[in-house]
């Protein structure tokens, strides 16, 4: 929807506040790189060596995107519109590798093939984590659509399917980004895979130098690959937009599969056996066999209240912090509202290890007594993870009718009252959803953790990393198996939601 009215000052002022936030890690490396000078920063960006990051990067990203994209919007479609048997149990499974931090996965299938390292297990453990990103928009978005469309499709003599495809674009898009984003972004498995890309060989200049420029300087061109891939997401997308409607749709009827049964049963089967089953028979096996098993009740609760207690706080900021961005993007389509979504976007595929850094270096310099404090981890986390909560409200808001806040606007009531009472109320279920995302996604959170948690605190995620660095499986063992069922939790609901 575009719209003249200007954005209310509700919106507009938190949405600032938001990019501020945001872009504070992009500050962080123009001050590092401006220590450097143009010479280093040449020195740096020429080599033969940051030429082979680049093309190792985007081959990743662009490999694991275009397998997600094929995983998740096949299982969506077999799902929600199609008789497969078991639907309910399907989505939920569906769902659940997001319960599965990408460094777990990875040590489940290099402790099973030693041999499985390298590109191909990096495209393969990063596949299987997070298609997830692609099936859960794409699964919502064919929930919500009309079928009533598709019905004047066929009466023209067109195909169902374009409709569909032409509805699903903006979901589609959406949730390619965020994996081309976290691909870009991951760290755990790629190290474990022995597979060099930017955030490993940043991680490593970080670790061996006291020089943070040649580390800034990658972390600036791995933001501009961000600027590129954000703006073909962007010219993907078009000016698609959700079908809306003020009534209540009929649900579609299940279209038969008849002969094709038996193959869309296994395609579903073998994505969950990969993705699901595969990492919790592996744990446990450390649990019953592991040489180096120890349960101490203690270090576990504490770990685990630690894990929910800074995961919740990061959930609760980053959806506050998105909601009214999210909001401007859906119905504002401005250039000032795009920037404002790009701008949560830019930061999302910089490693977690340089948001922490940067967030060390501002509270150092200007708020010290958060360093090293809950508040400052939380804060990086809402940093982190703002894309995904941006997505979700802005999709739930486009899915939205429009001509309802139309409705109230002519009724006398103001921009500000309309988002508080009409557009809010009926993005709540996507709001939530993306929320219950994102804390998902910060209990699995590693490098960030590592670096800006409290002194003495240990959540699931560092004390899993600890045991699994020095190679004691087993005792990282009971670790893993806690971290997975509480990521299962959200992952269930956010499985049922898409059903």
């Amino acid at each position: 929807m575009r719209t003249a009215l200007r954005p209310p000052p509700i919106l507009v002022g938190p949405a600032v506040v938001t990019a501020v936030l945001a872009l504070l890690p992009l500050v962080y490396l123009g001050v590092r790189v401006a220590e450097g000078g143009p010479g280093v920063v040449a020195d740096v960006v020429l080599r033969p060596r940051t030429f082979e990051l680049v093309a190792a990067s985007l081959g990743l990203a662009a490999t694991v995107t275009a397998l997600c994209v094929v995983l998740g919007v096949s299982l969506a479609w077999l799902v929600v519109r199609t008789d497969l048997p078991g639907r309910r149990m399907w989505s939920v499974l569906a769902a659940l590798p997001l319960a599965v931090p990408s460094y777990v996965a990875a040590y489940t299938w290099v402790a099973a093939f030693p041999w499985l390292e390298g590109f191909a297990g990096s495209v393969l453990v990063l596949t299987l984590v997070s298609y997830p990103y692609v099936y859960l928009p794409v699964a919502a978005a064919l929930a919500r659509l009309d079928p009533g469309m598709e019905d004047v499709a066929r009466s023209l003599g067109r195909s169902r399917f374009g409709v569909v495809i032409r509805q699903l674009r903006p979901s589609v898009a959406a949730g390619g980004l965020l994996v081309a984003l976290y691909v870009l972004a991951e760290f755990g498995a790629v190290s474990i895979m022995r597979f060099d890309v930017f955030t490993t060989v940043i991680y490593t200049s970080y670790r061996a130098s006291f020089d943070r420029t040649p580390a800034a300087v990658l972390g600036g061109v791995l933001v501009l690959i961000t600027l590129v891939i954000m703006m073909l997401e962007a010219r993907s997308r078009g000016r698609a937009a959700y079908a809306s409607r003020s009534g209540t749709p009929r649900r579609p009827t299940p279209i038969p599969l008849g002969a094709w049964r038996g193959p869309a049963l296994a395609w579903s089967g073998l994505a969950a056996a990969l993705a699901v089953a595969f990492p919790l028979v592996s744990i446990g096996y450390w649990l019953l066999q592991g040489s180096s098993t120890r349960l101490d009740p203690g270090a576990l609760g504490q770990a685990a209240i630690a894990t929910l207690g800074v995961s919740a706080g990061g959930a609760l900021l980053t959806t506050v912090l998105a909601v009214p961005v999210g909001i401007l993007a859906a119905r504002y389509r401005t250039r000032f509202a795009a920037f404002l979504e790009q701008s949560t976007y830019l930061v999302h595929a910089l490693p977690g290890i340089v948001i922490a850094l940067a967030f060390v270096f501002f509270a150092v310099r200007y708020a010290y007594p958060l360093y090293q404090r809950t508040p400052l981890l939380v804060l990086a986390y809402a940093v982190l993870f703002l894309p995904a909560a941006v997505g979700a409200v802005r999709a739930s808001v486009m899915q939205s009718p429009p001509v309802l806040e139309e409705v109230a606007r002519s009724l006398g009531r103001r921009p500000s009252a309309v988002v508080r009472t009409v557009t809010l109320p009926l993005a709540l279920p996507g709001v939530l959803a993306g929320a219950a995302l994102v804390f998902l996604t910060c209990m699995k959170e590693l490098p960030a953790t590592l670096m800006l948690r409290p002194t003495g605190m240990e959540t699931l995620a560092t004390e899993l990393w600890t045991q699994t660095g020095s190679g004691a499986y087993g005792a990282a063992a009971p670790y893993a198996a806690l971290l997975m069922v509480l990521a299962a939790i959200p992952g269930y609901l956010l499985g049922r939601r898409s059903h």
